[in-house]
């Protein structure tokens, strides 16, 4: 039976981490963190993606993107942006190599039971680490721009957009749904998902996935590879 490495498809949020190479740092100065985002959404805008969330932490990014309706726009993104960030480095400090891990990872995303959370995750990631006792006070994650500040680079996420009908309304329900208590089991659902390549969500989301491609899928124990089975 025929593996899939990396399941990606059209108009489907993903939540994406890429890491740097043997997690060494990736960002030390605003510059750094900056010359990311301006390809980012160079890239994004090119490639007819969507943004919804970002965090860059010092050496790890996570990303949810919807490809829009090019499942490789993805992969293209994520290549074009690391191979600048990796020209920048080398050239700012005068050395060769790598800076990333060769692959990143991906999970697509429930749109109706766990974009939210995703989001969420993403965003709380500066204060799960405890760099920050509010996600608001993390210069470089998406929490501040939907907060009304930041640089004005995501797309509205149909989730956040169905918050309220105003954007101030949406913006204190989404505060508080970020800073509400987190169900049991959910951040390490979120986390399992995109470190194995996982669908995020409800088993209506693998069927709605399956469906759409015309195969089955059969999602493995951790350790052994996700295989797809022809109707």
């Amino acid at each position: 039976m025929p593996r899939i490495g990396r399941l990606v498809i059209p108009n489907y949020p993903h939540h994406v981490i890429h890491r740097g190479h043997n997690r060494q740092a990736i960002f030390i100065q605003a510059d750094d963190y900056r010359y990311y985002l301006d390809n980012l959404v160079e890239c994004k805008d090119e490639l007819n993606c969507r943004l919804y969330a970002y965090c860059l932490m010092t050496n790890h990014v996570h990303l949810v993107v919807d490809p829009g309706d090019d499942s490789e726009s993805l992969a293209r993104l994520l290549k074009k942006v690391a191979a600048r960030q990796t020209r920048y480095v080398n050239r700012k400090e005068g050395r060769s190599g790598t800076l990333w891990e060769g692959r990143y990872r991906s999970s697509i995303v429930c749109k109706d039971t766990y974009l939210l959370a995703c989001t969420r995750y993403v965003e709380m990631n500066p204060v799960r680490a405890c760099m920050v006792s509010h996600p608001s006070e993390y210069r470089w994650s998406s929490y501040r721009e939907k907060m009304g500040g930041g640089p004005g680079i995501i797309d509205r996420d149909p989730s956040f957009l169905a918050l309220g009908a105003e954007e101030s309304h949406r913006k204190q329900a989404y505060e508080k749904w970020v800073l509400s208590s987190i169900p049991e089991g959910e951040w390490e659902r979120i986390r399992e998902s995109v470190q194995r390549g996982h669908l995020t969500g409800a088993q209506k989301l693998e069927e709605e996935v399956a469906e759409r491609l015309g195969i089955r899928l059969e999602l493995r124990k951790p350790g052994r590879p996700r295989h797809i089975r022809e109707k």
